[in-house]
């Protein structure tokens, strides 16, 4: 069986394969709860075939949304909007997972269709008002945005239990997975950079204080989560940035995340000083991550997630059994095709027919509509 079909147990936890949908904002809440837009979104990546399905970023608290629109777990109400999506993706033998995160300095901006910066007053006027937003130090994202206060010991212990409540209610949710946001310039990546941490205290300074709040939130997580659940953390490894963290950085936070009890880290990067997607930061091209995933993991024993432009199963494949990754996790796409796992099974072992792994609702009609094609022909030839 080629290794990317093969199921990884976590603790207690088994994907029955090693791809991962990853968690992609859609920042069409209301008031930070799920609808049905959330519900279709993520149930048509399980009925694809993916070996775990992550919900996108929920905040832990109101003042940590990126937009007007994004989700939220700060409230149990909330968290039992998520339940049935939880349910829907067991149910289609996906695990659920959920990413839940804070926003710091980047939160209170414009939805990406409107501009991905900051409020502005046509933004106001669609109802998508701003509010008093948190940082690690009083540094702004840039020209035009929101200056942040600056967290005290009293704010960084509430941000931190937060998190902390948030994974209770994963887990009460029915989430299997949960992963910390600490990537493309939230706020505990605004922790682990120079550029966007500038204090004086035991939070700051040289790579140690700089790590200790995002190290001190995940092992909250991890204590709040039930042990036989993994906790995935989502890392910057690099920050793409002039003057920011050295890879060195990342490799030592690594091993101290795996010492207090994490169990993959999803290696992504940039983000600090703008867009995660934009043009900052390595060179685009296919896998371009995945040298940052390999280099964890053969440094530290970590177990890693390989992310960014991943798109055709034999990459995929290379990229686990090579021992590069332990997962690979695919994005924008799976948007353009939802049943992404399914094809690569194809692709990867020659099967034919579609009854043995695609859903029973659909996998009846495609072995009708194959059958019958076997009968006829290329349609190119048939049609001349």
């Amino acid at each position: 069986m080629p290794k990317l079909l093969e199921p990884m147990t976590l603790r207690g936890i088994t994907l029955p394969n090693r791809i991962v949908i990853s968690p992609m904002c859609q920042y069409s809440a209301e008031d930070g709860f799920a609808g049905a837009w959330h519900m279709v979104q993520y149930g048509r990546f399980a009925v694809g075939g993916a070996g775990s399905v992550m919900v996108e970023a929920c905040t832990v608290s109101p003042e940590g949304r990126i937009t007007n629109g994004d989700l939220g777990i700060w409230s149990d109400a909330q968290a039992a909007k998520l339940a049935p999506i939880a349910d829907f993706l067991r149910g289609q033998g996906s695990v659920p997972a959920i990413q839940i995160g804070h926003a710091g300095r980047k939160a209170a901006m414009q939805r990406p269709w409107f501009g991905n910066g900051a409020l502005t007053q046509a933004d106001v006027e669609r109802g998508d008002r701003p509010w008093d937003i948190v940082a690690p130090s009083a540094v702004p994202l840039g020209e035009g945005h929101l200056m942040p206060k600056a967290l005290d010991e009293a704010g960084l212990a509430r941000i931190r239990d937060a998190f902390a409540a948030a994974a209770r209610r994963a887990d009460a949710a029915g989430f299997d997975i949960v992963e910390l946001h600490n990537a493309h310039g939230y706020l505990l990546h605004q922790f682990l950079s120079p550029l966007s941490n500038q204090r004086n205290d035991a939070y700051g300074g040289d790579a140690e204080g700089r790590m200790r709040f995002p190290l001190e939130v995940a092992r909250a997580v991890r204590e709040a989560f039930p042990a036989h659940k993994p906790v995935f953390l989502r890392l910057s490894v690099v920050d793409g940035a002039e003057g920011g963290r050295p890879e060195e950085e990342s490799l030592a936070f690594a091993a101290a995340l795996k010492a207090v009890g994490i169990d993959v880290v999803d290696c992504s990067s940039g983000g600090i000083a703008g867009s995660a997607t934009g043009a900052r930061g390595p060179r685009r091209d296919y896998g371009f991550q995945v040298p940052f995933a390999e280099r964890i993991r053969r440094e530290t024993g970590i177990a890693t997630m390989a992310v960014g432009l991943i798109v055709d199963p034999h990459q995929a494949e290379a990229v686990v059994a090579e021992g590069r990754a332990d997962l690979v996790a695919i994005g924008r796409e799976a948007l353009e095709n939802p049943n992404w796992p399914l094809h690569a099974r194809l692709a990867l072992t020659g099967e034919n027919g579609h009854a043995d792994h695609w859903p029973k609702q659909h996998g009846w009609w495609l072995n009708v509509r194959d059958n019958a094609l076997a009968q006829l022909g290329p349609y190119a030839k048939a049609a001349e």
